[in-house]
């Protein structure tokens, strides 16, 4: 029997978080946030999705939401 036989498999707590979040500023978009975070401005769904409880509609967006970026 291994050391780590008893240890079952899962997420590490010490593990960095694939979730990232942003704070909107002033004349941010999505697209702008998206271009930021992936290279390309028409990511802007990815953040859309992951938002769309807080996001009624996708071209207005508030200055201090802090939005999920998957």
């Amino acid at each position: 029997m291994g050391q780590f036989d008893d240890v079952e498999g899962g997420g590490s707590s010490t593990a960095p978080s694939a979730v990232r979040t942003y704070t909107v500023k002033p004349g941010d978009s999505l697209s702008k946030i998206a271009k930021a975070h992936y290279g390309s401005a028409k990511e802007w769904r990815k953040i859309y999705e992951a938002n769309k409880e807080r996001i009624k509609n996708p071209d207005l967006i508030q200055p201090g939401w802090v939005l999920t970026i998957p």
